[in-house]
């Protein structure tokens, strides 16, 4: 298994775990905001392991504030990460997926079905994601190469703890419920065996599949109970 990503201790973590287990594992440091790097890390992969099975389009933050007042900058970070970044993942891993007829995931999320104030610009970049799963879903029909659009609702992650800028910080505080959260294993779990299954669209958790129920079918009644318990209210 290859992991990818800006901090090299992570990767390094990662990969002992891998070998701690018999298996082989491979670091590669990469920025998907760079395009070039992208293709570059799906080279060194397929350099070391001859093929590329399956690819898992993952790098993501949030970028939060209301439209309003959130600066154009921050809305080129986001989507820069969040949907070019994906963008750069599937076009360099696809020619090799066609070879071995792999997988490849991308992770959307329940926010990508149901937007909340604050977070337009993470959302909307997560509706950009879903509608590319959608459309790669179609366009790689017949070819032998699945496409798994993964929509996870909360997650215990560090996700919360990188600011707008895109930069990690341990000791932010992460607001969202404890108590609704997956860990990150039960949730690798579940986007495993969906990407195995090559199932088109997968939404967890239990709250995160209500949510995007309302979301694609009750949009009126969202709005309501978000304006109503979430603040949605003009201020």
């Amino acid at each position: 298994m290859a992991v990818s990503g800006r901090r090299e201790e992570r990767l390094a973590e990662t990969v002992a775990a891998v070998e701690a287990e018999g298996r082989r594992g491979l670091a590669v440091p990469c920025d998907v905001t760079d395009d070039a790097a992208v293709e570059a890390a799906v080279s060194a992969v397929i350099l070391e392991f001859g093929k590329l099975d399956v690819a898992v389009a993952n790098a993501g933050f949030g970028v939060a504030g209301r439209i309003e007042t959130l600066p154009i900058d921050a809305w080129h970070r986001q989507f820069a990460t969040n949907v070019f970044g994906v963008v750069s993942t599937v076009r360099h891993a696809l020619p090799a997926l066609r070879a071995t007829e792999g997988r490849l995931a991308l992770v959307s999320s329940v926010a990508g079905m149901m937007p909340t104030p604050g977070s337009g610009a993470y959302s909307s970049s997560k509706y950009a994601v879903r509608g590319l799963g959608q459309t790669l879903a179609l366009e790689l029909e017949g070819t032998g190469v699945s496409c798994t659009l993964l929509h996870p609702g909360l997650v215990s992650s560090e996700i919360a703890q990188v600011d707008n800028e895109g930069r990690y910080d341990g000791a932010r505080r992460d607001p969202r419920p404890a108590k609704l959260m997956w860990t990150a294993e039960a949730a690798a779990r579940v986007m495993v065996r969906a990407i195995a299954k090559r199932k088109r669209e997968y939404t967890f958790t239990a709250h995160g599949k209500f949510g995007g129920f309302l979301g694609r079918h009750a949009p009126g009644l969202v709005h309501v109970l978000i304006r109503r318990f979430a603040g949605g209210k003009r201020r």
